[in-house]
């Protein structure tokens, strides 16, 4: 087949490939890994207080109508 030139048939997807198919699961495993160890070890007292401040703040109507335009709900549903 055309697409297939120079490709190594008994090489399987993931076995030292560069292929990722339809996701990069390297960097899925990598997100995930470090996402936990933010949850677990990060400062997120501290993120969800600035959150809260930046929303109160002068920026918190542009933040209100980017949150709104993206459907993102944080939690709470809508009136």
């Amino acid at each position: 087949m055309q697409g297939d030139q120079g490709r190594d048939p008994g090489r399987q997807q993931g076995q030292g490939s560069d292929i990722q198919g339809e996701g990069n699961y390297d960097a899925a495993r990598r997100f995930d890994a470090e996402e936990r160890s933010f949850v677990e070890k990060g400062p997120v007292e501290k993120k969800a207080r600035e959150a809260e401040q930046a929303l109160d703040g002068p920026e918190g109507e542009e933040l209100e109508r980017a949150r709104r335009e993206s459907g993102a709900r944080g939690g709470e549903a809508d009136g």
